[in-house]
């Protein structure tokens, strides 16, 4: 992660540099990566529940939807339409492990060049779409998109950060993830009144963000780590100079420079991951990408329309009810880059597993208790529905969002980071495929049940943050076994000195 944070025994003081304009630009253009994911994430599920984009490619879903005596729980309940929303992470997670390689033999500039061809070409083949296959065939090539974006863009964010606020500019992408969902949750509402191809302007609008992207990464400067990394040392010094904006420069060049140089005596970094010592940043970096989806959070995002249409809203006020949500994701997100580097990763996670623990129960409860398999809630218990939505994705957006990204990032060394950074994102795509697949099914067979599921895997998060997750908050990358690692309870176990050479 950010070799920008290396020091020299934690005895001098942060590196020179300040908040450059340019550092800003590359961050806010970089981040478009996160809003073409999270752009996807919210027009899927408003997609999937318009009338013409069932009648075009799911007749048998739409004409079961229409049926007034059909089960609320059940009448979404198909493997292709499944299919068509998680396709696009089984296509992630192949693609991760490529972009990793790209990521460490080409740099990050270049993988999240790669990544907006594959967005563009993919969103041409959803849009113009004529028959089930083709849709499918673009949300794959979407996906190796999403795979290369995913692999590059918190990497060259955390990289390009100056230390004290590395939280908060890697947060840039989890925000950027939201303001997407929030603007294809408005898209969606105006799109679902535009009859019969207001579904390929939702998909198609995508080409937007996709071609800033592909633009931005031909502006934004490759990072001075990722440069070193790959021999080209002078531009790497002369990049760093010109993202800290002085030339005082030389202690945390040689950082880079040390730590590249540790870096390239590892030739399998992939077989260095499976050594001891290299355990406790991989085991959390998977089991947060893993505890990230069975919070529920993208069965809601996914299906957020489907979902308040089931507790009795219409089309168009589930829509605008998925806009509400999108509006708090992002606000809450806001939350997150303010208090991520001054409260500390644990406390946000922990106090995130109560909220959300609360609002799944009762949200379990009360559609329990109130909506059978026909008919729906009433007004007032609907909209109490919605609120409580709204809580528990405030308590994510601050916490499991954001942070399942940022802890991944800053706690591999240089020699393993583009290889274990790619098994958090295989990690998160293969669990958003699992959540993506299955959803609609379980929502069918287990009810209000689900609710009470994802209550459960909360639960364990928490006591899994509380005993297993150390607090990372202003560690230096070099220093993190000595402060970290070896100071932690169970982790110490595994800090055995490894050969590290040719690994």
């Amino acid at each position: 992660m950010p070799a920008v944070v290396v020091s020299h025994g934690g005895q001098m003081p942060e590196h020179d540099g300040k908040i450059t304009f340019y550092v800003i630009v590359c961050v806010i253009l970089a981040a478009f990566g996160g809003m073409l994911f999270g752009y996807d994430i919210g027009i899927s599920g408003g997609v999937t529940a318009m009338d013409d984009f069932l009648k075009k490619f799911f007749m048998t879903v739409y004409e079961k939807k229409k049926r007034a005596h059909e089960d609320n729980y059940c009448k979404y309940d198909n493997e292709y339409l499944q299919l068509f929303t998680s396709s696009l992470y089984i296509a992630a997670l192949v693609a991760s492990f490529v972009a990793s390689w790209v990521c460490s033999k080409f740099g990050r500039r270049t993988t999240l060049q790669i990544g907006s061809f594959l967005f563009i070409a993919g969103i041409g083949f959803q849009a113009g779409g004529v028959n089930i296959a083709m849709v499918v065939f673009g949300r794959i090539i979407l996906g190796f998109g999403v795979g290369f974006g995913n692999q590059a863009v918190p990497l060259f964010l955390s990289e390009l950060a100056p230390a004290r606020i590395r939280g908060a500019l890697n947060i840039c992408f989890q925000l950027f993830i939201t303001i997407g969902i929030l603007v294809a949750g408005i898209i969606n509402y105006f799109t679902s009144n535009i009859h019969p191809h207001g579904w390929r302007i939702s998909l198609g609008l995508a080409g937007v963000p996709a071609v800033i992207l592909l633009v931005g990464s031909f502006i934004i400067c490759e990072t001075p780590t990722s440069l070193i990394e790959r021999n080209r040392v002078d531009q790497g010094k002369a990049t760093l100079r010109r993202i800290r904006g002085t030339n005082n420069v030389d202690a945390e060049f040689n950082s880079i420079v040390a730590a590249s140089e540790a870096a390239r005596r590892v030739k399998h970094p992939f077989r260095k991951l499976m050594r001891p010592s290299s355990r406790p940043p991989l085991v959390i970096a998977m089991l947060l990408q893993v505890f990230q989806q069975f919070t529920g959070i993208n069965a809601i995002m996914f299906y957020a329309p489907v979902l308040f249409q089931t507790v009795g809203f219409g089309n168009d006020a589930a829509l605008l009810s998925t806009v509400i949500t999108g509006l708090v994701n992002v606000f809450s997100t806001l939350v997150s880059i303010y208090s991520v580097d001054k409260a500390g990763r644990r406390v946000l996670l922990l106090e995130a597993c109560v909220q959300m623990f609360i609002t799944q129960i009762i949200i379990g409860v009360l559609l329990l208790l109130h909506l059978k398999p026909t008919g729906s809630l009433d007004s007032t218990e609907a909209i109490v529905v919605v609120v409580l939505v709204c809580v528990f994705v405030m308590g994510f957006a601050w916490s499991w969002g954001p942070l399942g990204w940022l802890i991944p990032s800053e706690t591999f060394p240089l020699e393993t980071r583009t290889a274990g950074f790619s098994f958090a994102v295989s990690s998160n795509m293969l669990f958003t495929f699992i959540i993506a697949q299955a959803f609609l099914s379980m929502l069918c067979h287990m009810k209000a049940g689900i609710f009470f599921f994802f209550a459960a895997w909360i639960l364990v998060m928490g006591l899994f943050a509380l005993f297993l997750l150390p607090e990372t908050k202003g560690v230096p990358v070099d220093l993190m076994v000595e402060r970290v690692w070896k100071q932690h309870w169970f982790w110490k176990r595994y800090m055995i000195d490894d050969d590290e050479d040719d690994d």
